[in-house]
C-alpha cells in the first residue's frame, strides 16, 4: 500500500504559485495525481486551457477563478469541475495566501494563451 507521508511531498513553483505534489506516477499511481496548491496574496496566475478534467477544491481563503471567461469568486469549502478543454484563470485579490486540492488524470498539458504548452510535473 503506497502511503506518501506529509514530508515526502515535491514542491514545484511557477507564476508566483507552489505546488506540492503527493500523488503521481513517481509515488505509485498510474491513473490520478493530485497535490496542494498554495496561491499567495496578490496571486494572478495566467489563463490557461487544460486537456483534462480536474477537480478544484478550496481548503483555505478565497479566489477569484475565472471558467470559460465567467468569472466567480470561490470560498473554503468550494469545489470547481473544470472540463477538460476549459480556460481557467485563478486570482488571489485577497491579503491571504489560499490553499487547494486539486486532482486530475496522469499526463494533463495546458496550453497558455500564447500557445505555449505546460506538462507540469506535479501532473504527471
Amino acid at each position: 500500500m503506497p502511503i506518501v507521508r506529509s514530508s515526502e511531498g515535491v514542491t514545484h513553483e511557477i507564476h508566483g504559485a507552489r505546488f506540492v505534489s503527493y500523488a503521481a506516477p513517481r509515488t505509485g499511481s498510474a491513473q490520478l495525481c493530485a497535490w496542494r496548491g498554495e496561491i499567495p496574496a496578490g496571486t494572478r496566475a495566467p489563463a490557461h486551457t487544460v486537456d483534462r478534467e480536474e477537480i478544484f477544491h478550496l481548503l483555505t481563503g478565497e479566489l477569484l477563478i475565472t471558467l470559460d471567461g465567467r468569472a466567480e469568486r470561490v470560498s473554503a469549502g468550494d469545489t470547481v469541475i473544470v472540463s477538460a478543454g476549459a480556460t481557467l484563470a485563478v486570482e488571489n485579490p485577497t491579503d491571504r495566501t489560499a490553499t487547494s486540492w486539486v486532482t486530475t488524470s496522469v499526463g494533463l498539458t495546458a496550453e497558455l494563451a500564447d500557445g505555449t504548452r505546460l506538462a507540469p510535473p506535479w501532473a504527471n
